[in-house]
C-alpha cells in the first residue's frame, strides 16, 4: 500500500507519526510525506529521523498549495494498488491501516475509518467542527446510504485505480474523503467502514479552515444524493462542482 501523509510544518511531531506507522503496518508499504515547499522544515525532520529507510519518501507537491493538492500529488505518485490517506498530526490510529487496506483488497473502493459508527469515538477537537462532521456523516450514512457514517473523515483507504478513474476535483481543503465517497455512491461502487478512535493533535496547530471549507463540503454532501451515474457523468459533475468552488474563491 501507499500511505499518503500531507504535511505542513509538522517537524515537531512527524518523527513520532512515522515511528507509529512503521511499527503498526505489517503489509508491504511505502510512506509518501507530501509538502508544498522544499524549504518546509518537515523535509529535514523526515530525513533526520529515517535517513536510511527506503520505504519513506518526501515529495514536493507541484499541483498547488493546500492539503487537497498534496493528497492528489501523492496519489498520482503512488506505486501500490491501495492508497491510504492519514494525517501528519498523529490523530489517526495507524493500527487501522492494515484492516482498511484488506477491505480494499477484498473489493471495496473506499474503506473508511469511522469515528461515528458503533465502537468509534472522537476525543477532543473543536466542538462545532465535531458536531457538523457527526451530523453530516450520520445523515449521509442513513439517507444517502453511502456505506459509512463518517464520510467526512480524511482517514480512508482507496483503490488506486478507482481514484484515477474518477479523478479528484477538490483543490484546497480536506474534503477529498467526502468527494470520493460521494463519487463511489453515485457509481454504486462498494464502500465499507471500520470503527476508529480519533484523538485531537497534541503538537502543532491545525490548518483546518472551517468557515472557508464548509461551502465546499456542502456541495459534495449534496452530490452524494441521487441516482446512479456513469463514470463520464461523475467526472462531468465533479468538474462542475470544482468550477463552482473556484468561483467562490479558495481559503
Amino acid at each position: 500500500m501507499s500511505v499518503i501523509v500531507p504535511a505542513y510544518h509538522e517537524q515537531e511531531g512527524i518523527g513520532r507519526v512515522l515511528d507509529r506507522l512503521i511499527d503498526a503496518i505489517t503489509l508491504d508499504f511505502e510512506i509518501l510525506v507530501v509538502v508544498d515547499d522544499p524549504a518546509d522544515p518537515t523535509v529535514a525532520a523526515v530525513r533526520e529521523h529515517v535517513p536510511d529507510d527506503q520505504r519513506v519518501r518526501t515529495l514536493v507537491n507541484t499541483y498547488g498549495r493546500g492539503p487537497a493538492n498534496a493528497i492528489r500529488f501523492g496519489i498520482d505518485a503512488a506505486r501500490h494498488p491501495v492508497v491510504v490517506v492519514t494525517m501528519a498530526d498523529g490523530s489517526d490510529d495507524p493500527r487501522m491501516i492494515d484492516p482498511l487496506c484488506r477491505l480494499v483488497e477484498r473489493g471495496v473502493v473506499v474503506a473508511a475509518a469511522s469515528r461515528y459508527s458503533p465502537g468509534g469515538q472522537q476525543v477532543g477537537g473543536p466542538v462545532l467542527k465535531g458536531m457538523l462532521s457527526r451530523t453530516a456523516g450520520r445523515t449521509l450514512g442513513t439517507f444517502a446510504r453511502v456505506g459509512t457514517d463518517d464520510a467526512t473523515n480524511s482517514f480512508k483507504a482507496f483503490a488506486t485505480d478507482f481514484v484515477r478513474e474518477v479523478g479528484i476535483d477538490s483543490r484546497s481543503g480536506f474534503e477529498i474523503g467526502l468527494e470520493l465517497t460521494a463519487k463511489a455512491r453515485r457509481l454504486r461502487r462498494p464502500v465499507a467502514e471500520l470503527p476508529t478512535i480519533w484523538l485531537d493533535r497534541t503538537v502543532g496547530e491545525s490548518t483546518f479552515d472551517l468557515k472557508g471549507w464548509i461551502p465546499k463540503y456542502l456541495r459534495w454532501y449534496r452530490f452524494a444524493f441521487g441516482p446512479q451515474l456513469t463514470v463520464e457523468q461523475v467526472r462531468a459533475e465533479g468538474a462542475r462542482i470544482a468550477a463552482r468552488n473556484d468561483r467562490k474563491g479558495r481559503p
